[in-house]
């Protein structure tokens, strides 16, 4: 999941995300915000992710005919193998249509991963290249219910591109790797909801959801090892999670305020990659994510007119499952601590800009997988430890017209 929606959000690590309601961008997190917002306003940027992630062997290994006993599989550790820099582009608007009722629009991809090992990772049989991609089109009402109670909702439409390639082991030691790979895509239908309440003495609570998607991925698998080739149609069902985000807003004075944001995302709903082949077999590789929770906290001090400065830090709990943990998603349990600002150029444009530091708790993978089946004529335990962090710059500018 891409939280990285608002480059604004982004400075006070997502503390003000469904009740602050400052900037378009709370679209994504809270379709009745917008009711904040008078008028028309616009809400481009983009954020940049500069990811360091690190591989270590702690003893992979290959067991199967002619590698008995059982063999180290051996290799580098793969690499880097997040690009340079991950560009996140988002974009969103909002219209006010009368005194109660609002228009939004957004485009953002809330889903996402690539990443590519070198050719002789040692994990390489559990996975060498990886291409999630998802693009988000919402579009959302808000109604202004009185002056204390604003309500919102819409669709989301979302396509879905997926790409997985690993390497098969060979049967015989010193022999030439397979590989197999898939890609499929698909579009489908999600919905928001969200509920702005004002509690008084300037205090906002925020609650957005947004619902699972169920993807249908179809497309293409591959399979070669040795002299034999194999090509045939694959569908891949992929359910993406839901999204519960509770903020309050609570000013201090009138230049400070205080925000706070719990999240609850549904990943449980991931639990296996099950592939159905058009010659009517199966494949399944289990994941048996769980459902994850963030908390953070933030603050905006306004130092003039033309100027409010903003920090905050968030705990974010990752959904994978130490039993089931991968290669293909290097992930550990994040803390994130940022700094942002606001400078309006004049009455109608506002120039935002944040940075984060996330830093990722280290995990140790154990993980066997079976080849070549029925029955198992290989199986590969791919025992590694993944460490890393995140750098992310984030620049956006608002319009008012």
């Amino acid at each position: 999941m891409l939280q990285e929606q608002s480059q604004v959000e982004i400075g006070r690590a997502f503390s003000g995300a469904a009740a602050a309601a400052d900037d378009p961008s709370a679209i994504f997190y809270n379709p009745a915000a917008m009711t904040e917002l008078p008028h028309m306003q616009i809400s481009t940027g983009a954020t940049a992710l500069f990811i360091q992630s690190r591989q270590r062997d702690l003893g992979t290994t290959r067991t199967g005919p002619g590698a008995t006993p059982t063999q180290a599989v051996g290799g580098g550790n793969g690499g880097n193998p997040f690009a340079p820099v991950v560009p996140l582009p988002t974009s969103f608007a909002s219209k006010q249509l009368s005194d109660r009722v609002w228009l939004g629009a957004g485009l953002s991809a809330p889903f996402g991963l690539k990443l590519r090992y070198d050719p002789d990772f040692f994990g390489r049989y559990d996975s060498t290249y990886s291409n999630l991609l998802t693009l988000n089109g919402q579009l959302s009402l808000a109604y202004k219910v009185d002056d204390r109670i604003s309500i919102g909702g819409g669709i989301d439409v979302q396509y879905a591109y997926g790409k997985l390639t690993s390497a098969m082991p060979a049967l015989t030691p010193g022999g030439v790797d397979g590989v197999n790979s898939m890609k499929a895509d698909d579009v489908s239908l999600g919905w928001n909801f969200g509920v702005l309440i004002h509690l008084g003495k300037g205090a906002k609570l925020g609650i957005g959801y947004r619902s699972h998607i169920n993807h249908e991925l179809k497309g293409d698998y591959h399979w070669q090892l040795g002299s034999t080739v194999k090509d045939f149609g694959v569908r891949a069902p992929l359910k993406l999670p839901d999204m519960l985000t509770a903020s309050l807003s609570a000013p201090v004075d009138s230049k400070t305020t205080l925000m706070f944001s719990g999240r609850y995302y549904g990943w449980s709903s991931f639990d296996a990659l099950r592939l159905h082949f058009s010659t009517g077999s199966t494949g399944t590789r289990d994941f048996n994510y769980r459902d994850s929770w963030s908390l953070s906290a933030g603050i905006d001090r306004v130092l003039s007119q033309r100027l409010t400065i903003r920090a905050g830090a968030m705990y974010d709990r990752t959904p994978t499952n130490p039993r089931y943990l991968s290669t293909r998603v290097p992930d550990g349990n994040r803390t994130w601590a940022s700094t942002g600002l606001s400078y309006a150029l004049n009455k109608h444009l506002t120039l935002n800009a944040s940075y984060a530091h996330v830093f990722i708790a280290r995990q140790d993978l154990l993980r066997a997988d079976g080849f070549y089946t029925p029955p198992d004529t290989m199986n590969v335990t791919t025992a590694a430890r993944s460490s890393g962090n995140v750098d992310m710059l984030a620049t956006s500018v608002t319009a008012r017209f």
